[in-house]
């Protein structure tokens, strides 16, 4: 059923894309335009603001069935209480701090210096 209105949704959201731009510009947007534009007879008869209206109010529909079964889908019917950690539990010790290859490449170094080895490649 999920699947079924979910591509429902993608058909309406792509008709209803279609439909708004097939709709000729008034040059008012939502700020205004020619006073008798939508709300005169023949605007409120036209057939692509019709196809609209029907079409977002199905979106919505479908949107608000889509909410509501996936709510539905995931509800649990008990509470899964394996990840929770008891709380007499002891504190783990702290872990120690990782070695630095930097710091022990150059404590090699330095020992070689020392040594009166140079460091390097192998000797042949």
């Amino acid at each position: 059923m999920f699947t079924f209105l979910l591509v429902v949704q993608a058909i309406i959201a792509a008709a209803l894309v279609t439909v708004i731009l097939m709709q000729r510009s008034e040059g008012g947007g939502l700020t205004g335009g020619s006073p008798s534009g939508l709300m005169s007879a023949r605007g409120a008869a036209d057939f692509l603001t019709r196809a609209t209206a029907v079409l977002a109010t199905m979106f919505i529909l479908c949107c608000i069935a889509l909410a509501t079964l996936a709510s539905m889908n995931n509800r649990t019917a008990k509470i899964d209480a394996s990840a929770a950690t008891p709380a007499s539990a002891p504190a783990a010790a702290p872990t120690p701090a990782p070695v630095d290859p930097l710091a022990a490449a150059a404590g090699q170094a330095a020992g070689n210096a020392a040594n009166g080895t140079a460091p390097g490649p192998a000797a042949k």
